[in-house]
This record gives structure tokens, sequence and C-alpha cells, in this order.
């Protein structure tokens, strides 16, 4: 028994033994394997460095490979950030882009005269196999010399315009190639930004990857806008030369390629001095390309290009691509796709509102840092009279008057104060101006201090900040204000944020012009048209404004109108839009100014028209401390002072004594005499019919006088308007917001 367990014991041990030896073996066979494993990585990194020390560099190399490594570094996220810029621009190219829409429209103006025409009609494409060598040259020669060469970037290009900009001083050549420029009028708009120059860049090379350099050039020549209401050289040639694009001439071709550039600044029947110059420029581009010897293009200086009579009178472009877009919604349906379509537009109203943006930018524009505007001018129905949409049609057909999304600062004020009004407040109603935050937002006035408890209609006399957000954020709250802003006719999708109590969400001109349009209307909101009536081209009527039953909806009481109206008719006769005040006319307005000076408004309105003016910069770069109380408001002024001449006026709903007094009237001839004479250099207003002397506009004063102190309605008439230097009278005082 003993010897038994025993035996147990020592296979016990041996056991132990065993798994002892077998467990000092493997940490022993670890250990090995990891000295080993230690050993040559270590050695591996030695012959690493050994190796790399080849490639060590010291002084002035050392700074050189460090610059590329951190160039190349910023290069491939800045390629990444390029591209994430771009993307959203690719989202055009995703469905038929090369459809060209199979309407042909011509447009008639309120009184029945053609203005214009868009579709079909404008764009009868000719194949570049079937075009003259020298208009190919011509176009070639001006526009991209290289085209055949690079891929959609000329890098030699741009390298060269800028070479040529610095030894001038100046933007005197630019380096978009013909594929660039074709992605913009493609798929973008005109605006001056980097961003879009991104995405050109982009849209280009994508074009270079999925069309031949052939079906390029055509697209380009079909596509781009050549004045005088035009679409594509053929067109061109038919309204210029009243001929075939196969046809045309050595001269005639240099003219048109000359188009490309500014087809309204050199459009010859606008210009045909300025035409032939450019056409001049164009046949020495020939020569410099190589594409021609200075024999052949000598006959055509000789011998420039004659055009065919046409019309001086501008085509509302920027109104026709509207309009042009609201027949497309109305006769989708309609199996006739050639159209005549009656439109609103009255075309003095129009070339007023045209001459008038010109005349103020190019006075104060420079000056004051603004390069832009936009006009939009409605009846009390939203008819549309006017529409300027930029200086120039041909540089740019952007239409910044229904596309462009501005702040509009404290002109959104008048839709606060109207749901306040609408909610049982009065203009007497008093609110605290205070602090006041709202969250982590705690607004200031423009001078930076309070004056306690006021009045609404002092509030919004002064533009005080404070007010409408103690209103919103107490009593009113925001989504309440956007609905009501989007039944009065606003159509840009505004924010619920806040900061949108003071105008940081943005709006169209066309949309500020119906939304105070129901001020003028008295709470009635009429939608805004363009088209009054469609017939085919042999009579049929397609669709008729008239007859379609458009009732206007009422949005606002009467006496939240009136109470808007009673406060708004001040600010021209002492608020901050005292420049925009018509002579004998009463007006209600409210003026707008953003962060920065980055936007200006004045929108305003009488009983007979609404009228809004944005001023401000494409590239939203600040204007030099422009508010709405200067250049925008005298730009109204002038509009409005043409607009109003030979019709009856009507009285601003809810404003009691709707017409000035005589005392009034005589006090602003008054007035806007001495400051006539103060500012002699200012020209005649747009438009204008004819010049009266200063004797004249003193014995058509007097009739005016005694005629608004009869008791019979007044009528207005083109007499009544004071004299030319009177509608651009420019008022000393500085204005605030």
């Amino acid at each position: 028994m003993f010897w038994r367990r025993n035996r147990k014991a020592r296979r016990a041990v041996r056991s132990r033994n065993a798994i002892s030896r077998n467990l000092l073996a493997l940490d022993a066979a670890l250990d090995s394997a990891l000295y080993n494993l230690g050993f040559t990585l270590a050695d591996r990194w030695e012959r690493a460095i050994i190796f790399f020390r080849r490639f060590r560099f010291t002084g002035w190399r050392r700074g050189v490979f460090e610059i590329l490594g951190e160039g190349m570094t910023l290069g491939a996220v800045g390629s990444v950030a390029l591209l994430a810029l771009a993307m959203p621009a690719f989202e055009d190219t995703k469905g038929n882009w090369r459809a060209q829409d199979d309407f042909a429209v011509t447009f008639l103006d309120r009184y029945g005269n053609e203005i214009g025409q868009r579709g079909l009609l404008q764009r009868d494409s000719v194949t570049v196999e079937d075009m003259p060598d020298h208009v190919i040259q011509a176009v070639l020669a001006t526009e991209d010399r290289r085209f055949f060469e690079h891929f959609g970037i000329d890098f030699l290009g741009l390298f060269r315009a800028l070479s040529e900009n610095v030894r001038a001083q100046g933007v005197v050549q630019g380096g978009s190639t013909l594929t660039q420029q074709l992605a913009k009028n493609l798929f973008l708009s005109n605006e001056r930004t980097i961003e879009r120059k991104i995405r050109e860049a982009f849209l280009a090379l994508w074009l270079e990857s999925n069309l031949s350099k052939r079906e390029i050039l055509q697209l380009y020549l079909d596509r781009a806008y050549m004045g005088g209401g035009t679409f594509g050289i053929n067109a061109a040639a038919n309204f210029y030369f009243g001929k075939d694009i196969r046809d045309v001439t050595l001269a005639e071709a240099a003219m048109l390629a000359g188009l490309f550039k500014a087809p309204t600044k050199y459009a010859p029947h606008l210009d045909l001095p300025a035409a032939r110059a450019r056409a001049n420029v164009v046949l020495s581009n020939m020569v410099e390309a190589g594409f021609m010897s200075e024999g052949l293009v000598l006959p055509a200086r000789l011998n420039p290009a004659a055009t065919i009579d046409r019309a001086k009178i501008k085509s509302p472009d920027y109104f026709l691509d509207w309009a042009f877009e609201e027949v497309r919604r109305i006769a989708r349906n309609s199996p006739v796709h050639s159209l005549v379509a009656q439109t609103t537009i009255d075309m003095n109203i129009q070339q007023a509102a045209e001459e008038s943006l010109e005349f103020h930018l190019r006075k104060f524009g420079k000056d004051m840092h603004a390069s832009q505007g936009a006009i939009v001018t409605l009846e009390s129905d939203g008819a549309v009279r006017a529409m300027v949409g930029g200086r120039d049609y041909g540089e740019s057909q952007f239409n910044r008057a229904t596309r462009a999304s501005r702040q509009p600062g404290s002109s959104f004020k008048p839709y606060i104060y109207a749901l306040a009004m609408e909610r049982g407040m009065t203009p007497q109603t008093l609110v605290s101006d205070g602090p006041i935050s709202w969250g982590n937002w705690s607004p200031k006035n423009y001078g930076r201090s309070f004056s306690g408890r006021m009045t609404l209609e002092t509030a919004l006399l002064r533009s005080i900040n404070t007010v409408p957000v103690r209103l919103v954020k107490e009593k009113l709250t925001t989504a309440p204000v956007v609905a009501l802003a989007h039944a009065m006719g606003v159509e840009s999708e505004l924010s619920t944020h806040k900061t949108m109590v003071l105008g940081t969400s943005g709006m169209t001109v066309l949309d500020q012009a119906t939304g105070y349009n129901v001020f003028a209307n008295g709470g009635y909101s009429g939608t805004r048209h363009a088209i009054m009536r469609l017939t085919s081209h042999h009579g049929q009527v397609i669709y008729d404004r008239g007859r379609a039953n458009h009732v206007p909806t009422q949005v606002l009481s009467e006496q939240a109108v009136a109470s808007m109206n009673s406060i708004m008719v001040q600010n021209p006769e002492r608020g901050t839009g005292r420049r925009g005040a018509l002579p004998g006319i009463r007006s209600a307005s409210k003026t707008g100014t953003t962060q920065a000076y980055r936007d200006a408004w004045y929108v305003g309105y009488t009983g007979n028209y609404t009228t809004a003016v944005w001023i401000g910069n494409d590239d939203f770069s600040p204007t030099k401390d422009m508010t709405g109380g200067t250049v925008p408001a005298m730009v109204w002024q002038r509009v409005m002072a043409y607009a109003h001449q030979g019709v009856e006026l009507r009285p601003i709903p809810g404003v009691e004594n709707p017409f000035l007094s005589p005392e009034a009237v005589a006090k602003a001839h008054a007035e806007q005499q001495k400051l006539a004479e103060a500012n002699a250099e200012t020209s005649r207003p747009a438009a204008m019919p004819s010049r009266l002397t200063v004797e004249m506009n003193g014995a058509l004063t007097d009739l005016q006088i005694r005629l608004l102190a009869a008791p019979q309605p007044i009528a207005a008439n083109a007499k009544t308007i004071k004299g030319p230097e009177r509608l651009s009278a420019v008022a000393e005082e500085t204005m605030r917001r």
C-alpha cells in the first residue's frame, strides 16, 4: 500500500518536472525569437537610416525640399477644397443640358409694339463646316487662339494675359478660354466671384472630356448672346446684316466676332463707330494670329461693314428672359409653341429706369465702390412695368432683379411692423428701446445708443433695431413674420432664425417690390406677372389674363394698412428717405442697409406704382458707406418722377391728405430749386421729353398750386413735374439708415 502511494507521488513529481522543462524551453524560445526580431529590426532600421542619409540635404537644398513638401501638402488639400466648391455645378450636367427650348415667342409691350424675341427663331444653327473660314478665324483669333491646343484651361494664355495686364496696369486682356466661356454660358451666372471661376474651370475640363472640339465650338457659336436680343452668330448675322452667316463678308465677320466680348457695348445698331473700331481690332488679331496677311484684311479696313436699319430702342432683355419663363409655364400644355406675347412692360418707364441706374452709378459708383444695381416697378395689380436686372445685359445675363438673393437690412422691418399692426397694435403703441439679448445675440442700434420708451411710429422712422427684435422675441415670434411675408408675395425662402428680424435672410428685388405693393394696394396681394395675353401667329388666343379671373387676396386688414402707410409716408418727408421725395406727389418708403454696407435698398410706393431699388456689388464686397437713403433713393426718385407723368394720381390707402398741400408744394419747389442750383452739373433726368426753363417751371408750379388747392380730383400732367435739374438734385444732409 505504501509502495503504491509512493509511486503515484513520483509520477506527479515527474509530470511537474516535465511541465517545468517545457515551459522553460518555451520561454527560452520566446526570448530568443524576440531578441532575434529586435536585432533584425534594429539592423534593418540602421540600414534604412544609412540608405536615407544619401538623400539628406543641408543648407539651401533642405529649404527647397521643405518648401516643395509643404507645397505638395497644401496642393492636395487645396485640390480637395476646390473640387468640393465645384461639385454643385455638376448637378446641371446630369440632365439633357444640350436641349434647346422648342418655344418661339415674339414679345410686345403693353401698347402692342414689338420689343424682342426668344426661343428657336433666335437660334437657327448653321454647322461649323458650313460657315466661311474667315468667320471661324475671326472668332478664334479674338477669343481663343490656342483653342485646338489646350484641354479647356490655357495656362500659357493665363500667364500672357497676366503679363499684359501688369504691363498696362489694368485689365486689358482676359485669360478665359473659349471652353470656359461656354461653361459659363451653359451652366453659370456672370457674377464675378472666385467660386464661380473655380466652377467654370472644372466645368471646362468636363466639357473637354465629354465633347469634341468641333462640338464645343458649335455650341459656343450657337449659344452666345450677340446683342439686340439675339443668341447665336447666325441670328446675329440676320439681325444686323439681313443675311445668313454663310454669306457674310470679312468685314461683317470681324464685326460679329467683336460682339462676343461686350455685345451691348459694340452692338452696331446702337453704336456703329464703336462696332467698327472693335472690328478693326479683330482684323489686327487675325493678322497677329497668322490667319491672314495685312494685304488680305486691308479691303475690310477700308470698307467696314454697314448694318441694316434697326430701331434705337434697346430690348428689355432682363425682362424678356423672365417673361419667357412665364410663357413656358402658361403654355406648357398648349400644342402651339410659336406664340405672340403681349407683356406688361411700359418701355417709357423701362428706359427711364435703365438710364437712372446707369446715370447714378456712373456719377457715384466709383467713389462709393458700387458697381451694380437692379430695379423693379409694379402697378397695383402686380403688372411689371419695368425691370432692370443689371447695368449691361451683354456683359452679364444674370438677372439681379429676380435671381440675386440679397440681404434687405432695415427694409425688411415693415413686414414685422405690419404683423404687429395686424395683431392689434397701433403706431402710437409704446415699446422700449433698450438693451436686449436673445440667447447669445445682443443687437445694437445704428448709433450705438438707446432712447428708452418710444412709439412704433418713431421706432420705424428712426429705423431702431432693438424695437422689432423685442416685438418678435416677446410677442410675435419669427414663423408668423415669415408666413406674412410669403403671403404678401415674397417667394424667396426666408429663415426663421432670430437674426432674420434685422433683414439677414436673402430676398430678391422683385420680392421686395411685390411685398411693398400690398401696402399700396390696400392690403391686397396681386400676383406679379409679365404676360397679359398669348396668341398664336394666326391670332388664336392661348391665354388672356383679363379672362383668367385672377382675384387678389387680402393679406392685411384696412386698419393695419392705414397704420403702416401713415408711418411710411413720413419717411420721404422727414425720415431716412428724403432724397427719394417726389415733387408734388406723396410717397411712402423704407430704406435698408446691410452689414459693412454691402447692400443698399430703397423700396417705396405711391398710389400708382411700387418700385424697389438695390445697389451693391456682385462679389458681395462692401461699398463705401452707401446707405439706402443715398444713391438708391436718388435712383428711385428719378424713375418714379418720370413714371407719374401724364397719369391720374391715386391716393395711398388710409393716408389722410393723400395729396400735398399747396404750401408743401411751394416749399418743395423752393427746396428743389435751391438744391438744383447747388448741383447744376447734374444732367437731365432719364427719358425726359423736354427741357423746361426756370421761368416756365415757375409758371407751371404756380398752376400746380392752384390745381392742388381746388376741391376736384387731381390729374397729374407731364408739365407738373419740375425741371430737369430738379429731378436729380442731391440733398445736403447726411442720411441715416
